[in-house]
């Protein structure tokens, strides 16, 4: 694994043949923390179960919207991270 870090920001991970982009490394994190919190959400939801019954409902709400959150920055992560493959040794560009 060799790490580079460009001049615009970028940081570059090579794994052989394979090439790991991420952008804008301080929106990426951000968007990783929007994650976390979404998981910790969620678990803290789920533990509602435990309340009793008339909580139910809210519950599955809250487990919904949880589930809401894990997706909005997951989106916005898989756009910033681009996974792409470099060309063999005996490839040329033309």
């Amino acid at each position: 694994m060799r790490k580079q870090q460009q001049s615009n920001g970028d940081f570059t991970f090579t794994f052989g043949h394979r090439e790991l982009v991420i952008h804008r490394r301080y929106a990426a994190l951000s968007m990783i923390n929007d994650l976390l919190i979404g998981i910790w959400f969620l678990i803290g939801s789920i533990c509602f179960f435990y309340e009793g019954l008339p909580m139910l409902i809210g519950t599955w709400l809250f487990v919904i919207g949880s589930a809401q959150l894990l997706i909005r920055p997951g989106i916005r992560l898989a756009r910033s991270i681009h996974l792409g493959r470099l060309p063999s040794q005996g490839e040329q560009d033309f």
